[in-house]
C-alpha cells in the first residue's frame, strides 16, 4: 500500500470520485432497454445488468465488509456477483435482480461508503480500498463502453454525438505530416522500469522500479493509422501466411479474418468502419483501432518493422536524455509531457472526443523524445507478455494480476475511454492476443541490424 495517498487527493475529492464513478456507471446503461442490458451470450462481454451489480458488490466487499466487517447489503450478493467464483457463461442464467433493484443496490452501497468516508478521520486502509474500488469501477466503465461498441449499441449519451471529432473534415483525406512519420531515436542505457514507491497509488504489477539495460532504438512518433493499415489489408496481408506467426495464422483462419473486425468494403471499393451504431468512411489520419495483437504483429512483419517491448515503450514515454550525453537519464516522467496531470490539451481521455482523434493532434502531450499520444486515444500493444517484476507480491485483491501472468500480452497508454486519474507511464494493461474488441492499436519500431 502506498504511504502517501493523502498527498494525492483529500477526502472530499475522494468522496467526489466515488460519487462520480457511480454516476458514470449508471449513465453508461441509462438509455439501454432491459433486453439490451442482458445482451447476447458472448465470451468477450458480460451481461451489463450483471456487470453494474458486480462493481457495487466489489466496493461493498472491500470497503464495507473488509474494512468495517459489515454484513452484506444483499444476502445473495456473493452468489450473484463474485466474478472469481461464478463462471462467465453462467452469468446470463443467474436470478439477477431487476434493473431498478440493481440501481438501488448500487446507490445504497455508494451512500454507505460515502457515510463512512465522511464520518471522522478516515484511516489509511479506508482511503486505500475506497480508491482501489474507484479505479476498479473506472476499468469497468471502459469495459461498458467497448461492450456497447461490440454489440452495436449507440455511443454513450454523455459523449459528443454525431461523427467523432475530425471525421468528415475537409482535411480527412490529407495524410499525416511527413515529419510525424519519421522515427524517434531513443537513447540507450540503464532504465528503471516500473513505478517508484513515491507514487501515491500503483497496482501490484507495476511494483517496483528496477534497472533494465536498454539498447538505443528507433520508434515511430505516432500510432499506425487507418490509412497505413488499409495498405496492409489491400496488399493481401491477411491472406499471406508469411506475415503471421503460427498462432496468429491459426487464429486468422479460425475467425476467417480478412480485415479489422469493424471494417467493411462497399461495392464501390471504399472502406467503412463501424463506430458503435454508425458506419463511417475510413478516416486516414485516425489511428487504427480494434486490432488484435496477432493483427498488429502481422502488420509489423509486412512493414518490415516490429512492436516495441514494454520497456522500450515506457522509456519512450517516461525517459529523458542525460545532459550532454547520449545515454538515458535516471530521471523519469510520470506522464510523457512531465508531472502535470492529464487535461484536454495533453491527451484524449475521459470520453471527451466520443472516439479517437487524429494521430497528429495534441502536440502538448509529446514525450521528451517527441513521441505523440503515448497516453490516450488507443491502447498500444507491446511485444511483451505480462510477467511479474522481480520480487512481485500480490496486493490484497490477489486476482488482479497473478492469474494472468504469461497468458496475456501487455498494452500501454490508455485510450479515449480511459479515466485520466487511472493512468501514468508505468500503468500496465493486459489482454490475450486474440482480443480485438478493446480500444487497442499500436505503434512500431525500426528493426536494427
Amino acid at each position: 500500500m502506498a504511504q502517501n495517498v493523502r498527498d494525492f487527493l483529500n477526502v472530499a475529492e475522494l468522496a467526489e470520485w466515488v460519487s462520480e464513478a457511480r454516476r458514470r456507471s449508471m449513465d453508461l446503461v441509462e438509455d439501454l432497454t432491459d433486453e439490451r442490458l442482458m445482451g447476447p451470450r458472448l465470451s468477450i462481454v458480460n451481461p451489463l445488468l450483471w456487470e453494474i451489480g458486480h462493481v457495487a458488490w466489489f466496493q461493498e466487499k472491500w470497503v464495507l465488509r473488509h474494512v468495517f466487517k459489515e454484513t452484506r447489503g444483499r444476502a445473495d450478493a456473493d452468489a450473484l456477483y463474485d466474478s472469481i467464483a461464478i463462471p462467465h457463461d453462467s452469468r446470463w442464467d443467474l436470478p439477477l435482480p431487476s434493473r431498478q433493484e440493481t440501481l438501488c443496490y448500487m446507490a445504497d452501497v455508494r451512500d454507505r461508503v460515502l457515510e463512512r468516508l465522511q464520518s471522522g478521520e478516515p484511516s489509511e486502509e479506508l482511503i486505500y480500498f475506497t480508491l482501489y474500488c474507484v479505479f476498479h469501477e473506472d476499468m469497468h466503465c471502459e469495459a461498458f463502453t467497448y461492450t456497447r461498441q461490440t454489440l452495436g449499441y449507440p455511443l454513450p449519451c454523455f459523449c459528443p454525438q454525431g461523427k467523432p471529432r475530425n471525421s468528415g473534415r475537409d482535411t480527412a483525406h490529407r495524410s499525416v505530416d511527413s515529419s510525424l512519420k519519421q522515427d524517434i531515436q531513443v537513447a540507450g542505457g540503464e532504465f528503471w522500469l516500473g513505478a517508484s514507491p513515491e507514487e501515491p497509488f500503483v497496482f501490484d504489477n507495476e511494483k517496483w522500479a528496477h534497472p533494465v539495460g536498454l539498447k538505443p532504438f528507433a520508434i515511430s512518433r505516432t500510432a499506425v493509422t487507418q490509412e497505413e493499415f488499409a495498405a496492409f489489408v489491400e496488399d493481401g496481408g491477411y491472406m499471406r501466411q508469411e506475415f503471421w506467426g503460427p498462432e496468429g495464422w491459426n487464429w486468422r483462419q479460425q475467425v476467417r479474418a480478412e480485415h479489422p473486425v469493424y471494417w467493411r468494403l462497399d461495392p464501390g471499393g471504399n472502406w467503412f468502419r463501424r463506430h458503435f451504431d454508425q458506419w463511417l468512411p475510413l478516416e486516414p489520419r485516425m489511428p487504427v483501432i480494434h486490432v488484435s495483437w496477432y493483427e498488429a504483429d502481422a502488420y509489423c512483419r509486412w512493414a518490415g518493422r516490429r512492436l516495441p517491448s514494454e520497456v522500450e515503450w515506457e522509456a519512450a514515454a517516461a525517459g529523458e536524455s542525460a545532459q550532454e550525453s547520449l545515454r538515458l537519464s535516471h530521471e523519469k516522467r510520470r506522464f510523457p509531457w512531465g508531472m502535470r496531470y492529464p487535461d484536454s490539451e495533453h491527451a484524449n481521455l475521459d470520453w471527451r472526443a466520443g472516439g479517437c482523434v487524429e494521430v497528429d493532434e495534441l502536440r502538448r502531450g509529446d514525450s521528451a523524445w517527441g513521441c505523440r499520444q503515448l497516453l490516450g486515444n488507443v491502447w498500444e500493444w507491446t511485444s511483451s507478455p505480462l510477467v511479474p517484476y522481480s520480487g512481485f507480491v500480490a496486493d490484497p485483491y490477489k486476482e488482479y494480476s497473478e492469474p494472468w501472468f504469461r497468458t496475456h500480452n501487455v498494452l500501454r497508454g490508455g485510450c479515449w475511454a480511459t479515466r485520466s486519474r487511472l493512468l501514468r507511464n508505468t500503468y500496465r494493461n493486459f489482454y490475450t492476443p486474440e482480443r480485438r474488441d478493446v480500444f487497442a492499436g499500436f505503434r512500431t519500431c525500426r528493426i536494427d541490424d
